[in-house]
């Protein structure tokens, strides 16, 4: 599976083995906060089977959601660079299997095998990723925002670009730093649009959504 994460596609086989060999596999409940913005943790986690949520909180205690990830993505990985605290909270969506790896275990892989170089071409790859999304976000407008999560979420499901994530209204708009009313507003004409179709919170998208609105 480590194979498959883009942080781990370049090694090789003995490489991938040593990293298997120094993780925890571990299963968490739906709601479970892995971890909280501030806290001092320092290993990398892998999602084997589940889904979770990247979240922060504004200054007035607002949840925003950075991003939603789920089975071979992975997260906490600056922590293996850095020993700064925690700069996000990760919350289980649903149970989720997680490959955990502590930075101590990580270091004597390092220390043994010359594989550094490859892993922080791989996390580089994430920061410039994180990098466009926060451009994009100071350059769209709302709808802009939404048009864009949505066409990120959204997978080909008989022949449909179906967002098999059941997301609310205000959990959008956690993710766009926008109001739930605004997301309801635009999400209701694009349904009457025929540009979307909504169904028990599950989004389908039917035709290309336009550019601007």
């Amino acid at each position: 599976m480590l194979k498959n994460i883009p942080l781990f596609s370049c090694l090789n086989d003995s490489e991938l083995t040593a990293i298997e060999n120094v993780a925890v596999k571990k299963t968490f409940p739906k709601n479970t906060i892995l971890f909280s913005e501030g806290d001092k943790t320092d290993s990398l986690y892998v999602i084997c089977d589940g889904k979770v949520k990247v979240t922060i909180n504004d200054d007035e205690g607002k949840e925003i959601i950075l991003s939603m990830l789920g089975t071979g993505e992975y997260f906490g990985e600056m922590a293996l660079l850095d020993d700064e605290p925690r700069s996000a909270s990760i919350i289980t969506k649903e149970t989720t299997q997680l490959l955990i790896i502590s930075k101590n275990d990580f270091m004597d892989i390092f220390s043994s095998n010359p594989i550094a170089f490859n892993l922080l071409k791989g996390l580089t790859t994430r920061l410039r990723e994180a990098n466009k999304k926060i451009e994009s976000l100071a350059l769209l407008d709302v709808y802009g925002r939404i048009a864009r999560v949505l066409n990120q979420l959204a997978k080909s499901q008989e022949e449909k670009m179906v967002i098999e994530e059941k997301l609310t209204h205000q959990e959008i708009a956690n993710m766009i730093g926008s109001s739930r009313e605004m997301v309801s507003l635009i999400l209701k004409e694009l349904s009457n649009g025929g540009y979307i179709t909504v169904d028990k919170k599950l989004i389908t998208i039917n035709k290309k959504l336009p550019y601007s609105w």
